[in-house]
């Protein structure tokens, strides 16, 4: 399974590069390009489909800010098992390796709940844990948190809550339990993990005061 999903994967990349180089939208400059045109199959479940401007719409973001953001489709199986398209709007500096990371993903078969730009949830991080949505960029205060640059990104928060590590204070999102044992759950040992330390992302599990199992950030 896994080997024909990379090798569809492969030619579907292979595809909508030489596609969208006759249309101009984008370069494709080698072969690690994960770009996608079209859905991994015909009965993909569609889960985001914002344009630029619907995906920023509200920000409390600056301009410069804005200018620094991109919006791209990513693939995943999803918790029922089927393959859906969402979306992650990220800081163009990390944009290409997040794509790359989610094809690393889909071929792991590692189970993404959803991934929507957190616009759907009015700008509040809160809900979109609670929801266990992946997302990156979120402007909040800027001077402790990477994603109001989109230099951060969560990956199932539900699976991978903060927890403290000296202090008795709730998990967040609150009620969510760390499983290892359910596809979607990171632990130091995981692939995902050391693909993701392997692009020079920081995981949120060193931090010193907490384990923040879902964030990565750079």
């Amino acid at each position: 399974m896994k080997t024909l999903l990379l090798l569809f994967s492969i030619l579907l990349c292979v595809s909508a590069c030489d596609e969208n180089k006759k249309q101009g939208q984008f370069p494709c400059e080698n072969g690690e390009s994960t770009v996608m045109a079209e859905p991994v199959r015909k009965d993909t479940i569609i889960d985001a489909d914002y344009t630029f401007d619907e995906a920023v719409m509200g920000t409390k973001a600056p301009q410069s800010i804005i200018s620094q953001l991109e919006l791209f489709d990513v693939f995943y199986h999803s918790t029922d098992g089927q393959i859906h398209k969402g979306q992650i709007l990220s800081n163009k500096k990390i944009a290409e390796e997040i794509r790359a990371l989610f094809l690393f993903m889909l071929n792991e078969e590692f189970v993404v709940d959803k991934a929507i730009p957190i616009v759907r949830y009015n700008w509040n991080d809160s809900l979109s844990m609670a929801d266990n949505n992946s997302y990156s960029f979120c402007y909040r205060n800027i001077a402790y948190s990477r994603h109001a640059s989109g230099m951060a990104i969560d990956i199932n928060p539900r699976f991978n809550p903060l927890r403290w590590k000296k202090v008795n204070r709730p998990s967040r999102p609150a009620g969510a339990v760390s499983d290892t044992t359910v596809n979607g759950t990171l632990h130091p040992a995981h692939p995902v993990v050391k693909e993701f330390r392997k692009k020079g992302f920081r995981w949120g599990h060193t931090f010193s005061q907490y384990y923040d199992d879902h964030h990565f950030e750079k």
